[in-house]
């Protein structure tokens, strides 16, 4: 499912980078987006009027550019934050969680002293490729017996069929083959 926010165009604010991070791939960049007040609240707003029919009881940004959406967010809908971060950035007892990227592999992990249980989260990142960090969110969030009611991403890779790896609802604002 795509964005119902058909007003909001945002691909001529994402600068596109070839051969980032390794050669063959292209880095979609959001920071002209975050730089202008006016796309910046637009977004947001965007993803508010998706998320709304959610109903989530929290928000869950995935490490890093996940949380610059989460807090606005989830102030917003009148409803908690939860971060989900990439290893060894977390004190305390953690659940981790492998996944692979399009250029390599990695960890994310959640405090265990979170109360997910019985919750509806909805999780939110910058971009959806291959899935791997939002299915890793997604198996985090059911080992803390939360329970995902869907994600938001600000762009979708749709050729990299990352939403088939996920077991709930996925909006994007933007989408591109890949």
């Amino acid at each position: 499912m795509t964005t119902k926010n058909s007003k909001l165009l945002l691909d001529k604010h994402i600068a596109k980078i070839p051969n980032f991070p390794k050669k063959g791939i292209t880095f979609y960049d959001i920071s002209p987006i975050l730089e202008s007040p006016r796309l910046l609240k637009q977004t947001i707003d965007a993803l508010c009027e998706e998320a709304t029919v959610f109903k989530p009881d929290l928000i869950c940004g995935i490490d890093a550019r996940g949380f610059l959406f989460a807090t606005p967010l989830a102030y917003n809908l009148n409803c908690g934050v939860i971060m989900i971060r990439k290893s060894n950035k977390l004190p305390g007892k953690v659940l981790v969680q492998s996944y692979e990227l399009e250029y390599g592999s990695s960890e994310l992990s959640i405090q265990t002293e979170r109360q997910l249980s019985g919750k509806r989260i909805l999780v939110i990142d910058d971009l959806i490729a291959t899935g791997g960090s939002l299915n890793a969110a997604q198996a985090l969030i059911k080992k803390a017996s939360g329970i995902i009611c869907g994600a938001l991403c600000i762009i979708e890779l749709t050729e990299l069929k990352g939403r088939e790896k996920l077991m709930c609802p996925i909006v994007s604002l933007q989408t591109y083959r890949f």
